[in-house]
Formats: structure tokens, C-alpha cells, sequence
């Protein structure tokens, strides 16, 4: 005989291993506070208004930092047993990889191009005739 009941429990015995519901509102809260803080960076509390580099790094820092805690926490990455290693170094390595790959050849993009190309590219004077012609309206007088 067993000395134990089957557990008529829906959810099943593993259920309770992940911490309980106080886990994830403090996921939840970090996640509010961080969304907080990415909105900050354009407001006129920001201390480096003027630098725009710092803005776009501390956004993307805090942009890597909540999806991080997604997949930890809400797709259960957290709870997984090692073979989670062999899934996401692999492809950690890949994506950096592929912005180191990436990048001079996006920096670079404009500094050999066919002259066909260079014809039809968009110009700083491009833009600011562009500009003028939207403060216009659709009458197409600026005076107006």
C-alpha cells in the first residue's frame, strides 16, 4: 500500500517551486520602475539632456535589463535545469557576433557608393526642404 494520497491538486506538485505570486509583482514592479526610468531619459529631470549617446546607451541598457527579466521570470527560464546553457550562449555569442560584424559596415555604408546611388541619395538640404514644405501645410504657402 501506499502510505500517501494521490494529489487530486490541478496544478500539479511543481507548481509552487517558482516562488509564488510575490515573485512576480516584484518582477512586475522592477519592470514598471525601469519603464519609469527609460521614459525619464526624455524629460527635463535628465541630467545629460544634451548628450544624446548617454540617453540612447542608458535606454538600451535598461530595454536589455527587462527583457531579461521577462524571459527569466515569465517564460520560466529561471526554473530550467543547465541545458538552458547549451540554448542561449550559442546564441548570445551569434548576436554579438553580428553586431560586431554589423556595425563598421553600417558606419561605413556611405563612404564608397556608385554614382548612381550617390544621385539618389538624401541630403541634409533634403531634409530642411522637406521640413519647409510640411510647415506649409497643405496649401503649399509657408505665408499663409
Amino acid at each position: 500500500m501506499h502510505d500517501h494520497a494521490p494529489s487530486h491538486d490541478p496544478a500539479g506538485p511543481d507548481d509552487h517551486a517558482h516562488g509564488g505570486i510575490g515573485k512576480y509583482l516584484a518582477v512586475f514592479a522592477a519592470l514598471c520602475f525601469l519603464t519609469t526610468m527609460s521614459f525619464l531619459t526624455y524629460s527635463s529631470v535628465w541630467p545629460w539632456r544634451d548628450q544624446e549617446e548617454v540617453g540612447w546607451a542608458f535606454m538600451m541598457a535598461v530595454s536589455c535589463t527587462k527583457a531579461l527579466l521577462v524571459v527569466l521570470f515569465f517564460m520560466h527560464v529561471w526554473w530550467e535545469a543547465n541545458w538552458k546553457y547549451v540554448l542561449t550562449i550559442p546564441a548570445a555569442l551569434m548576436a554579438i557576433f553580428l553586431v560586431i560584424m554589423l556595425v563598421p559596415d553600417i558606419g561605413m555604408r556611405n563612404r564608397m557608393v556608385s554614382q548612381e546611388r550617390a544621385l539618389h541619395m538624401a541630403r541634409p538640404a533634403d531634409l530642411i526642404l522637406l521640413e519647409k514644405a510640411g510647415d506649409a501645410g497643405p496649401g503649399g504657402d509657408a505665408a499663409h
